[in-house]
This record gives structure tokens, sequence and C-alpha cells, in this order.
């Protein structure tokens, strides 16, 4: 499968997507909590195939977030495996950690991340920006996909005039920008009412399934999970359910 481009007229580089998106191989991670060693992760294996969209539930405690930390390269294994498409992140340079994160990762966080002094046309352009792309092609983007997720009238806006549902929509955006091969989202909803969050996760599904893009959703919303085509349960740093939805 080829990876297209989020807008048509934008001349990117093409790149043949690998079959595999996520590849977890006995990963084990260790924390030390004065003279103790808490394990976080023990011995999890995951293959996610590209395109899915697979939710990671457990209670607080289960290694949820940990797993995605070691997904984004933010940490590394005490042991084991983590393989972002054709990649081992253990092996990599720290710029080339960045460069990955830059042009494959797209990252959706509880509490938005938005830059208060930018308006939301520049808050989603700014990862491009910062990747030294062109401004010009950037901001075309921008706004393609400020229309995408509509907010199109309020591309001009500061993040503090935002309800909690813009934000997050200017979130999605913003991690869609650089047309990643995989997003982690991390309780993405977790700072929204009922109504609101059940609009950011269709809007969530519906944009990485139109860009092409695997999710990893990291959620406690048994609501977010069941829109998911597969849901892994943690339970004590292990997995304890895998199944379709």
């Amino acid at each position: 499968m080829t990876h297209q481009p989020a807008i048509a007229d934008e001349p990117r580089v093409e790149r043949s997507a690998p079959t595999t998106a996520v590849r977890l191989v006995d990963v084990v991670k260790e924390y030390a909590a004065g003279e103790q060693r808490v394990r976080a992760l023990d011995g999890i294996s995951l293959d996610v195939p590209a395109g899915q969209f697979v939710a990671i539930i457990g209670r607080s405690g289960s290694g949820k977030s940990t797993l995605l930390n070691l997904l984004a390269g933010i940490d590394v294994p005490t042991r084991g495996e983590v393989w972002i498409g054709e990649r081992e992140l253990s092996r990599l340079t720290d710029d080339e950690l960045t460069r990955l994160r830059r042009e494959e990762l797209g990252m959706v966080y509880q509490f938005f991340n938005l830059l208060s002094i930018l308006s939301v046309r520049e808050n989603v352009a700014l990862p491009a920006l910062l990747a030294r792309e062109p401004r010009e092609a950037v901001f075309r983007r921008a706004d393609a996909l400020l229309a995408e997720v509509s907010m199109t009238q309020r591309r001009d806006a500061r993040p503090h005039t935002l309800s909690g549902g813009e934000m997050q929509r200017t979130a999605l955006a913003r991690a869609l920008i650089h047309n990643p091969r995989l997003v982690l989202a991390d309780e993405p909803t977790g700072n929204l009412d009922s109504r609101t969050a059940a609009q950011v996760l269709e809007l969530l599904g519906r944009l990485v399934r139109q860009h092409r893009a695997t999710l990893i959703l990291v959620t406690h919303s048994s609501e977010a999970a069941g829109l998911a085509d597969r849901i892994v349960e943690l339970n004590d740093g292990r997995v304890v359910r895998d199944q379709p939805r």
C-alpha cells in the first residue's frame, strides 16, 4: 500500500509503507523506586498491522502510558525491542529518533499542548515549520486540515479563546500536518464532556483512516475503546486481553 500525502496537490516524497506499523518483542520496562525496582511492563509482545486502530485500556498503573512513551521513543525499554515500521528504536541515534518523531509520528495529548502565543493556524503548522518545510506549502496543508476538522473560521484565534473541543480538533490537525504513518493518542478526551468527547473520537477515527495512518489510543473510556478495530487490555504490565472489537 502506498502512503498518500494529506493534500493531493502538494508534492511529497512517496514512501512505501511496511505491513506492520508497530512491533513489540518481549518488552520489559523497570523503574527505580528508592531501593526497589518497579516493573511497569512485563514481557509484552505485540504486532499492530499498518492502518489498524488499536485501543489500549487498563486501570491506572497498568502500564498504558509507559507503553505509549516507548512507542514515541521518549523512553527506552529495560530489555526487549520496540519497532516502528522497519526500524528498531534502540538502534537509532538521537538525531534519527528526532527525525522519526518529526516525520513518522503524530501525537495527540489529553491537555492539548497548544502554544498560547500562536494562532490556531500557526499551532497546526508548527511541527512542519520546525522541520523547515516551505512556509507557503505548510500553511496550505494547515488550512486544508483545519477545514477537515471544521476549524477554518477559528484559524486566527488564540487557544485561550477556544472551547475544549475546539482545542482538541486543533490538536488533531496538528498531529496530521506532516502526514504521519502512526498516530499516538494519550487520553485525548480526558478533559472533554461526554458529548464533545464522542464527537472528537469519531473525528479522530475518521481522520486517521482518511489519511491511511495507524492509530494507537490509550484510554480509560469504554466508549472510546468501542470505536477501535482491536482492544488490548493491560494489567500489571502484562497483556490480559487482545481481541478484535
